[in-house]
């Protein structure tokens, strides 16, 4: 049974830092390239960052360039997703997903920011 259970998620303060974590179980991780998403209230779904399963050239969205660091642990089944710098617009539902013969999704977890 395919499994993908992120972590971490919460509250946090405007400038603060949150680090998500994905967990991954029932496929073999190390073949898929691993996303994280995020849907806000009344938005589309949209990629926040990509890892290609050799977890060299990593993708970002431009509007998390330089605050969001994406990175996996193939030994682990893991991957994860370091956002610094946390703004009011990255409030969203956030989704780790794989992407190789087919397209996992995780259930999402809430990340608020806020003061």
């Amino acid at each position: 049974q395919v499994q993908l259970v992120e972590s971490g998620g919460g509250l946090v303060q405007p400038g603060g830092s949150l680090r998500l974590s994905c967990a991954a179980s029932g496929f073999i991780f190390s073949n898929y390239v691993m996303r994280w998403y995020r849907q806000a209230p009344g938005k589309e779904r949209e990629l926040v960052a990509r890892i290609p399963s050799s977890g060299r050239n990593t993708n970002y969205a431009d509007a998390v360039k330089g605050r969001f660091t994406i990175s996996r642990d193939n030994a682990k089944n893991t991957v994860s997703l370091q956002m610094n710098d946390l703004k009011p617009e990255d409030t969203a539902v956030y989704y780790c997903s794989a992407l190789f013969l087919s397209v996992y999704w995780g259930q999402g977890i809430q990340v608020t920011v806020s003061s």
